[in-house]
């Protein structure tokens, strides 16, 4: 394998898809909303942004968002206002919960695939910190002497095995957690709680300095 330190970068990588975000925050988000299918779809979703993110890295157009303020504020906007758009729809939904509806009601009308998947597949491609990252990330660990871009495909393809493993067993534990689920009340906390977390989350955005 081409890429250089590959236990270091196996391990760095690990430890960032373990480490709560919003990622998490999400799937969690959805999981609660419509179940297993959905976490996972919703994961699905996220996953397929790291390729997006690892095809800018390696042609260097994620560059532009590093070094340019007013790009980077643009886009930080775009994907602060995204996560709070998410946010307010989880609170939303929590404010119009219906208690005569049963919560397996609920999870069989909610759960759209394709829903899910955007959901999951936008919040990555338009967090600009994700696109930093890998900018900075992903180069320590290339060889020179390869093919950057598929280097940086299969580290993203790392990258999307391991944080498809964590994050729908994330999703299949909670969902497992039947008495939970049964409980209408819980419910609603789970939704309203991750929604704010997803407000707060694209408000700490807006919020921070250009980097």
């Amino acid at each position: 394998m081409d890429i250089l330190n590959f236990e270091a970068f196996l391990i760095a990588i690990t430890i960032l898809t373990l480490t709560p975000g919003l990622d998490t925050a999400l799937v969690i988000r959805n999981t609660s909303r419509a179940g297993l299918k959905d976490g996972c779809t919703t994961s699905l979703g996220i996953c397929f942004g790291l390729f997006v993110h690892a095809f800018f890295s390696a042609v260097g157009i994620s560059a532009v968002l590093a070094q340019s303020a007013e790009l980077f504020q643009v886009a930080k906007m775009v994907g602060a206002a995204y996560l709070i758009w998410l946010g307010l729809s989880s609170l939303k939904s929590l404010m119009k919960a219906d208690s005569g509806i049963t919560v397996a009601e609920q999870l069989h009308q909610a759960y759209s695939g394709r829903r899910s998947f955007r959901e999951g597949f936008l919040s990555n491609v338009l967090n600009p910190k994700t696109a930093v990252f890998y900018l900075a990330f992903l180069p320590q660990f290339v060889n020179p002497e390869g093919s950057p871009l598929a280097q940086s495909m299969a580290m993203a393809l790392i990258h999307f095995a391991i944080a498809m493993l964590w994050q729908c067993g994330l999703a299949g534990a909670l969902n497992s957690a039947k008495s939970l689920l049964k409980n209408a009340r819980f419910m609603q906390w789970m939704e309203g709680a991750t929604g704010a977390v997803l407000v707060v989350l694209g408000a700490k955005l807006l919020t921070e300095k250009p980097l």
